[in-house]
């Protein structure tokens, strides 16, 4: 009975938020706790399944906030295999086996997900926070048992940031799990509204503690397109504000591909 008591008082408190405050509250406790940094590094281990097909990876990530992603790819003798950076509106892509390389805009990564994303949505998944410069949007919060859910329709780009028509034409529907202790999230879903049969969700678990800040460790993300895509991500080593070196250089004889 006293262990019953106890359930019983912890579901309360934790509903109690939801209640008194409503979703305004929950998305500033997001806020509070999500990473906050301006460069980030670490080594992960990752595993790519595109239509049942597996490869593993291992590699390095370097990111300058709101800036650059860098990735470094290597098979399992630890040796480079390809290099890739990704800008605001720009991707490089570097394969040192074929000797050759890829440089174009953003919308590459949209056309290879077969999903309507850009810089800020690519950082966010791959850190665990929350879109940065989106509208805030009307989230309406529920409590399924386990954890809060935010969710709103309809959330579009800051106008401020909207540098081209396909920033404007990138609206979201978003789905919001966030853990009830740590208001992190624990998963992701993001569907744009014009494709109907386009799904991006991401799954995050395994915080640990990096510089006073909980970062979510294991990430799966699950796309649903033209083709099925899961990647699983383990991270390692992170290390935050450090200032990094972002190299990509093209060697002369390496051949551009479209």
């Amino acid at each position: 009975m006293a262990l019953f008591s106890g359930c019983k008082s912890t579901r309360k408190a934790i509903k109690q938020p939801i209640k008194e405050y409503g979703a305004d509250y929950l998305f500033e406790k997001l806020k509070e706790n999500e990473l906050k940094f301006d460069w980030l590094s670490g080594k992960f281990s990752l595993d790519l399944i595109i239509d049942k097909k597996k490869n593993s990876f291992k590699g390095q990530i370097r990111i300058r906030r709101d800036s650059a992603i860098w990735v470094s790819f290597s098979p399992a003798l630890g040796i480079e295999m390809a290099r890739m950076l990704i800008t605001q509106d720009s991707v490089f892509f570097l394969n040192r086996i074929s000797k050759n390389y890829f440089a174009g805009d953003i919308e590459f990564v949209t056309g290879f997900l077969d999903a309507n994303v850009d810089f800020d949505v690519i950082q966010s998944l791959l850190i665990g926070n929350d879109l940065t410069y989106y509208e805030n949007g009307k989230f309406r919060a529920t409590y399924d048992s386990k954890e809060y859910h935010l969710v709103t329709s309809g959330r579009r780009k800051l106008k401020k940031h909207i540098k081209t028509n396909d920033d404007a034409q990138r609206i979201y529907l978003q789905n919001i799990y966030l853990n009830p202790e740590t208001y992190k999230i624990s998963r992701m879903k993001i569907k744009d509204v014009a494709k109907e049969n386009q799904k991006l969700e991401a799954f995050y678990s395994g915080n640990e503690p990096i510089n006073g800040q909980l970062f979510p460790m294991q990430i799966l993300y699950n796309i649903s397109a033209n083709s099925q895509i899961e990647v699983s991500m383990n991270y390692s080593k992170i290390v935050l504000d450090q200032t990094l070196k972002l190299p990509f250089k093209i060697p002369s004889k390496y051949e551009r591909i479209e």
